[in-house]
């Protein structure tokens, strides 16, 4: 039998995670709107300064930034146990997805991959479940898989009966950012939502600045105003603002819930590809957007059980959760 206290303090952690979870929701909402114009904005990038400069290139922007931040917060060392989760972050979200997106959308549009990456909560959900302690219901697992029926059915018929190459490399961008988002959260609880992309970002710069080298010898970079903007657009915001909000919304609410918000992004880029970039609409890419959209609805009102990470704190460090 529960006493009164025992159900006080139920009480008080079911309006906890209610919280959290609200709280969760609204920075993983700003973090998908920040990265609904990454694929639209990245095709505009590729196309005028080549996938290995706009994946090496924006990458390294984005580490000068980290570095300046990192400077004036005077953050300490992450500890070195930390060292392999900040790996699997660096190889999925900063080498990973941006280098596969870049060769697929050398030969795709915007809108395209946008329904391809639709699979990506999905993705992120089942890595959440192996890494983060959350155990869905039967219920979320069926919403997931429903959408991810819809975007395989998208790129079956789109493929005329095969997925075509790019398909491939938007799977392979899939994996890598469900690795790197469901590990950036399990950090993110330790170091903070700010610090994970900042040194996941000095973490690669002996990867990055070695092919960003490699590209230059190639040829200098030649673009049109429109074309640096993109390419500053993923540098600024897709590769290091809006993991400042999408990591803390992970830590906040959960992988396995706040992962299906990034359901809305096929839509949203669909959206920007039409009105930023003059792409025209295709009947299939709008109903597949709205099943994916409907499927998040579904996944968010499902259960999801979280136990505790078990990731050490560092002794001192200069975060915010």
């Amino acid at each position: 039998m529960l006493l009164p206290s025992d159900m006080r303090a139920d009480s008080s952690a079911i309006v906890r995670e209610r919280v959290a979870l609200r709280r969760g929701l609204m920075w993983g909402a700003a973090g998908v709107f920040a990265f609904s114009l990454t694929l639209p904005t990245t095709e505009v990038a590729v196309r005028e300064l080549g996938p290995l400069f706009a994946t090496a290139g924006r990458a390294a922007v984005a580490a000068g930034l980290a570095a300046a931040y990192l400077g004036w917060r005077r953050a300490a060392l992450p500890p070195a146990a930390l060292l392999p989760s900040l790996l699997v972050v660096c190889v999925g979200v900063v080498i990973g997805f941006p280098l596969f997106t870049a060769l697929a959308l050398q030969r795709e549009t915007s809108a395209h991959g946008a329904i391809i990456v639709g699979l990506l909560p999905a993705a992120t959900a089942a890595f959440g479940a192996l890494r983060n302690a959350e155990r869905p219901s039967l219920a979320f697992w069926g919403a997931c898989a429903a959408g991810a029926a819809a975007v395989t059915a998208f790129a079956v018929v789109r493929g005329q009966g095969l997925p075509t190459t790019s398909d491939a490399w938007l799977l392979l961008a899939v994996l890598a950012a469900a690795a790197g988002y469901a590990e950036g959260a399990r950090l993110a609880g330790v170091l903070g939502s700010d610090q994970v992309i900042c040194w996941v970002l000095l973490l690669t710069i002996p990867v990055t600045l070695p092919m960003l080298v490699l590209s230059i010898a190639r040829g200098a970079p030649d673009a049109s105003a429109a074309g640096w903007g993109c390419f500053a657009y993923t540098a600024i915001v897709s590769m290091f603002l809006g993991f400042f909000a999408w990591y803390r919304g992970l830590a906040l609410g959960g992988v396995a819930k706040v992962s299906q918000v990034q359901l809305t992004q096929p839509l949203l880029t669909v959206g920007f590809s039409v009105l930023l970039f003059g792409q025209q609409l295709d009947p299939a890419i709008i109903i597949t957007a709205l099943v994916v959209l409907l499927c998040v609805a579904v996944a968010q009102r499902t259960r999801v059980r979280r136990t505790p990470l078990t990731l050490a704190a560092p002794a001192s460090t200069n975060s915010a959760a």
